[in-house]
């Protein structure tokens, strides 16, 4: 924990265009302040250090100064630049994967415990204002089936992973956490399309007790597309993210069913707010000491070990042979 200084000096590691965003956001924080940026490309941190009015510099000069650490680079650099910070005693946000292989997340986490510092890892998801909803919405008797589907049309980013890393995480995190834990069985199909990677995938995970979810990832999409449908005991939970619209069918619902007697539905909307503003907001928070991370290396390592299993499933189960 980090005594409460005027602001939080906040060196922002990777800067593309992900990490851009993380560094305006510091810049303008009220209880944060932009220390400097880095990236592999001198240029770009050159270009964001002259817009925001600090300096580039080298990873370890940054990290030396700074009272915390977000790291936003490319995955495969997710461990080199959080261990290097974490060895330094330094709080770390990393961006999601929290790596590219469980023993890197696993020597991140040990790390981090070691040092007494905290580590959180960037599911923005956690702090949006639809997860929100969909956590405080009356339930549907118990969750029996999850069924989510993120879907995007191709942009040329984030290729250093196949869409599982890139986009399915954020749903295996989301139901994972739904779920109350990890699940026992993995299986899964997908397809590079516009990428040398897999940019479509669609997982079938098996959760204790019986409890099934599918999970459709895909950035090659004709249109965006963001759902999430949990169906239990007494009817469903049933989520637009796009429409920011959330309806439960239940006993005792306030709108009455007419071919389902007891039964109604409950409708619930949200307001959008700035989701990377409140998940920086939880990690100045946990440096502090005021709250623990809401997602922690623990959690962001869990997310990771399904998310390469579903990978692994693709892999055996691959459809169209290698070129």
């Amino acid at each position: 924990m980090i005594d409460s200084p005027e602001k939080l000096a906040i060196a922002v590691l990777g800067v593309g265009h992900f990490g851009r965003f993380h560094a305006l956001k510091v810049a303008a924080g009220a209880r944060t302040r932009l220390l400097g940026v880095h990236d592999a490309d001198p240029a770009r941190a050159a270009a964001v250090a002259a817009e925001l009015g600090v300096r580039a510099d080298g990873a370890e000069a940054l990290i030396a100064e700074a009272d915390a650490v977000i790291v936003a680079a490319p995955t495969r650099a997710h461990y080199a630049l959080a261990r290097i910070a974490l060895e330094a005693g330094k709080p770390v946000l990393v961006e999601k994967p929290i790596a590219a292989t469980v023993a890197e997340a696993e020597v991140l986490v040990d790390l981090a415990a070691a040092q007494g510092v905290v580590l959180q890892v960037g599911h923005i998801e956690r702090f949006s204002a639809a997860f929100r909803a969909v956590m405080q919405a009356p339930a549907g008797g118990r969750a029996l089936s999850f069924e989510a589907v993120r879907a995007a049309p191709f942009r040329p980013r984030s290729l250093d992973v196949s869409v599982v890393l890139d986009l399915m995480i954020h749903d295996i995190d989301l139901v994972t956490a739904l779920a109350g834990g990890p699940p026992e069985t993995v299986d899964a199909v997908g397809c590079a399309v516009a990428s040398g990677r897999p940019d479509f995938a669609v997982a079938h995970l098996g959760f204790p007790g019986g409890r099934r979810a599918t999970i459709t990832a895909s950035r090659v999409s004709i249109a965006m597309e963001r759902r999430l449908r949990v169906l239990g005991t007494e009817g469903e939970l049933s989520v637009n993210f796009l429409e920011r619209s959330l309806a439960v069918l239940r006993r005792g619902g306030a709108e009455p069913v007419a071919t389902m007697p007891g039964s109604g539905l409950d409708r619930l909307s949200w307001t959008d707010h700035d989701s990377l503003e409140a998940e920086q907001a939880g990690f100045v928070a946990a440096v502090l000491g005021e709250a623990p991370p809401v997602v922690d290396g623990d959690a962001g390592l869990a997310a990771l070990k399904v998310a390469l299993a579903v990978e692994e499933a693709m892999e055996r189960n691959r459809l169209i042979p290698a070129a």
